[in-house]
């Protein structure tokens, strides 16, 4: 029997069968955003003969495909990671083979779209399908989804944190990424160094936070000191973010290590396994079995209205700039509440280009999807590395120096955030309605 959470993408509230009460009345909040006309909820397929079969066909065909391309991506992760595969999945304890992290990293990308995707499938099209198994189901996809993933969402916000302390100590524009950004604690003295080097009044060879600098004086003392302080902070600030964030990887390792030999995941795999030839529908249900063309746009048609409703709530208007300050010194104090809702529009914007997905050649395409999901995905980035940056500073007893290039490293990328959102905004009201 799967077991049930709350990690789920979206909560029952957002299922089909509250959209569907939301029909008559979501036009009402996005007055600012207006529907086209093949947008409303009674359109069917513009050319019936394009999606051929009933709604049961078309929809157990993709369940069928993501099914079987989530077990393809699980074999290759237990081969990317040295263990064996089995007939029900990959263990810890079985013989060992070669690892490739690469291979690995890949599979784990694809088992994330392909729940994803099935997830999404299971939300839209749930008043097809069985109701109990839908939602366990999803549960336990995003649950396996985010054990797995979680070892290395951990491996790129320090890269990323690292790049953007090498960047800033450096003075240069330019974001570099990788480990360059990684510095020991005894070299505290060669950062500084470089960082003169390429920026004239820099602090020479300071090794330490309260000395004087040296050279650059026609730059001005204040400017000076101040530039200064970031690379002597920064060098700590990096072994302090790798430090917790590898601790925090490799908590994400054993547990996935953990979930992968558990009974949960088995059951996982065999209800995927068996999804892959089967998706069970409602009992008794007769919708599944009419024309595709005439049910599933209209049910699509329910995520997208969703997302338009969620959209129109967003404070674009804030988000006119690039680099808001104003946007900015708003959002420090509200951060959580307010990455949630842009995190909701994510959510929503995947689950209408998954619904989408299923209608094939019935579905309207919409240039804007691509461009304004990278954005929100730049978005969540940023704010979790932000956050994971204002969460080390809060660590007792850290030095002035650390303290002050944590702060720096916060402010860069929480206007990384309001880039995001600017971007977010731009490609939106670019493409026009949805």
């Amino acid at each position: 029997m799967m077991g049930r959470s709350r990690d789920v993408v979206v909560g029952p509230g957002h299922g089909t069968r509250g959209a569907a009460q939301a029909v008559g009345t979501g036009t009402a909040q996005g007055t600012a955003t207006p529907q086209p006309a093949p947008g409303t909820a009674t359109s069917a397929c513009a050319d019936p003969e394009a999606l051929a079969g009933t709604a049961a066909e078309v929809l157990g065909g993709y369940l069928h495909e993501r099914a079987a391309e989530f077990l393809r991506g699980l074999r290759d992760h237990a081969q990317g990671t040295g263990a064996a595969s089995g007939a029900s999945g990959p263990g810890p304890g079985g013989a060992s083979g070669t690892a490739d992290p690469a291979r690995a990293a890949a599979s784990v990308e694809t088992l994330r779209g392909a729940a994803r995707r099935l997830n999404g499938a299971l939300i839209t099209y749930r008043s097809l399908l069985d109701p109990v198994w839908a939602d366990d189901l999803r549960t336990e996809l995003s649950w396996l989804a985010g054990a797995l993933a979680s070892e290395y969402a951990y491996a790129a916000r320090l890269e990323r944190l690292l790049g953007a302390l090498h960047r800033l100590a450096s003075g240069g524009g330019t974001g570099g990424t990788g480990r360059e950004g990684e510095v020991p604690p005894g070299e505290a003295g060669a950062r500084p160094s470089e960082a003169s080097a390429a920026t004239p009044g820099g602090t020479g060879g300071r090794a330490g936070g309260t000395g004087q600098s040296g050279g650059g004086s026609s730059r001005g003392g204040a400017a000076t000191r101040e530039r200064g302080a970031l690379p002597v902070g920064a060098a700590r600030a990096g072994a302090l973010l790798e430090r917790r964030l590898t601790l925090s990887r490799t908590r994400a390792h054993s547990a996935a290590l953990q979930a992968l030999g558990s009974a949960r995941f088995h059951a996982v795999a065999d209800a995927v396994a068996l999804l892959a030839s089967e998706a069970p529908f409602r009992p008794g249900g007769e919708a599944a079995d009419r024309p595709a063309a005439a049910v599933l746009p209209p049910l699509a048609d329910q995520a997208r209205r969703k997302l338009t409703e969620a959209v129109a709530a967003l404070p674009l208007s804030r988000a006119e700039a690039p680099y808001n300050a104003d946007a900015l010194a708003r959002s420090l104090g509200t951060e959580a509440r307010q990455d949630a809702a842009w995190d909701h529009v994510r959510v929503l914007l995947r689950l209408h280009r998954y619904a989408q997905e299923v209608l094939g050649p019935c579905a309207e395409p919409d240039p804007r999807l691509g461009p304004a999901g990278e954005a929100l995905e730049r978005h969540r980035d940023a704010a979790a590395a932000a956050a994971a940056a204002a969460s080390a500073a809060a660590t007792p007893r850290i030095a002035p120096a650390t303290a002050y290039a944590l702060g720096v490293l916060h402010a860069d990328q929480r206007h990384e955030v309001e880039a995001a959102r600017f971007a977010f905004g731009h490609h939106w009201r670019e493409g026009g309605p949805l």
